[in-house]
């Protein structure tokens, strides 16, 4: 999987695949992910990237032009399965999403700032418009780095244990059951005996009644 970020403030990503499950996926050749600055196609000796809005109002809108420049360059590179932009008011992040598009290969991540980029970059280029909550950042970086974790741990080979992404939260509609590990009993709070009792069925029966039981309780909205 590559993934091209553009962005105004790529260091601000940078860190977050420098470590942990990211990091290990990048240096396995499982992930590419690369940084664009916009600022290198920004007009003008002051690199300019964006201007106020037409019609008023506050804010600053981040301009047409650095925009297609810089994804017009990388699509005469290679072909993309989706462009996408990081925005409040795409459609919301969820784990049915991720695991269609961990399948596919090559993604544009775009991240929003200021009040947002020109419609036209939007009618142009944009193929999906993603957004991770319904709350605004001050750009679409952290957005990014959601997203891309979101699809980069689905990579088979990513995971030490490539069943443990199959058993997450949301995975089936419902939320993780409680877990437990050693000791077997903490300050007078014991593990459930069906966990200790070594038979796979009803573990695996308890543990999916469990689960419903939290989805009902927590979040009932998800359950088909």
């Amino acid at each position: 999987m590559r993934i091209d970020i553009i962005s105004v403030l790529p260091e601000l990503m940078e860190s977050a695949f420098n470590t942990s499950i990211l990091k290990r996926a990048i240096d396995k050749g499982l992930a590419e992910v690369h940084f664009h600055h916009l600022r290198n196609y920004g007009l003008g000796k002051h690199r300019q990237v964006d201007d106020e809005p037409y019609g008023g109002g506050a804010g600053m809108v981040m301009l047409v032009e650095p925009l297609d420049n810089c994804i017009s360059e990388l699509k005469s590179q290679r072909t993309y399965d989706e462009v996408i932009y990081l925005t409040p008011d795409g459609e919301t992040l969820n784990q049915k999403m991720a695991n269609t598009l961990s399948l596919k290969n090559n993604f544009i991540f775009l991240c929003g700032h200021y009040k947002g980029i020109d419609q036209r970059v939007r009618e142009l280029h944009i193929t999906k418009e993603i957004s991770i909550g319904d709350y605004v950042l001050t750009g679409g970086e952290l957005a990014a780095c959601v997203l891309a974790d979101a699809l980069i741990r689905l990579l088979p080979g990513v995971l030490n244990d490539e069943q443990s992404a199959l058993t997450d939260s949301f995975q089936d509609d419902l939320l993780s059951p409680p877990i437990y590990t050693r000791p077997s009993t903490y300050k007078g709070l014991q593990v459930p005996e069906i966990l200790l009792s070594g038979n796979s069925k009803k573990i695996e029966e308890w543990l999916h009644e469990e689960a419903l039981k939290i989805t009902k309780e927590k979040r009932p909205d998800i359950l088909k």
